[in-house]
């Protein structure tokens, strides 16, 4: 039989949102963790030199490839019979980034490529050093493209941290786990925990929304106030 007293218990035990802020910040850390890496992988995919742009497409394919779970397994159990030792949290991480930065690379890969070559060339032709030119005419553009599919990204990887309760981190799902065991409302508990993970997700929903209205928004105010023609736009329509 249903309990609501249970539910509500659940809902707003102190052990419970605890977890639900260990998966908050394991959820940021690994985005951010992981989106530097695949910023490298992604330069490195696009490489002059083959090797590096085997090796980057190796840690793509192997990554993608194979679950996260076994990834997490291998990285807490598998790791220390060859003498390398992490702690939970660590491989936890550890996990989450190299498994995240694989999807990554290829959504800021597909980004950057999205811009016209024309209007890079235009750039250096101008006289833009490197760092200018990815500042001043990829990013922008390329980022505009990229927010829809990194706040997808953002959203899952939120469900996605249950697969650290493997590893013993005690994040939401693994909280509300071992809560149940103490009455066995096990429906009670695990309802509470998807009403915890929709309203995060729902949170985000309304921060990714309001982040892309912003670029959009920038987008358009740079449009109106850019000359009817420029050097970069006409080398880049060319």
């Amino acid at each position: 039989m249903w309990s609501w007293t249970a539910f509500a218990s659940f809902l707003t035990s102190p052990q419970i949102l605890e977890g639900a802020w260990t998966t908050i910040w394991l959820t940021v850390v690994s985005m951010v963790l992981g989106l530097v890496l695949g910023c490298v992988v992604a330069l490195m995919r696009t490489a002059r030199f083959p090797a590096v742009r085997a090796v980057a497409g190796f840690y793509v394919w192997l990554f993608r490839g194979t679950p996260l779970l076994v990834q997490l397994v291998i990285i807490f159990t598998g790791l220390p019979q060859l003498g390398i030792r992490f702690g939970v949290i660590t491989s936890a991480l550890l996990g989450l980034v190299l498994n995240e930065a694989a999807y990554l690379s290829e959504i800021v890969r597909a980004g950057v490529s999205s811009v016209p070559r024309g209007q890079v060339e235009a750039a250096r032709a101008l006289g833009m050093p490197p760092a200018k030119v990815a500042g001043v005419v990829v990013l922008p553009q390329a980022f505009r493209i990229m927010l829809p599919p990194l706040g997808n990204s953002f959203n899952s990887l939120l469900k996605t941290t249950t697969l650290v309760s493997v590893v013993s981190v005690e994040e939401l799902l693994r909280r509300t786990q071992l809560a149940v065991q103490i009455d066995f409302r096990v429906l009670e508990g695990l309802v509470a925990a998807a009403v915890l993970y929709l309203v995060m997700t729902t949170l985000w929903g309304f921060v990714q929304r309001w982040l892309e209205s912003i670029s959009e928004r920038g987008h358009t105010q740079s449009v109106r106030r850019r000359p009817a023609s420029t050097p970069i736009e006409k080398v880049g329509s060319a």
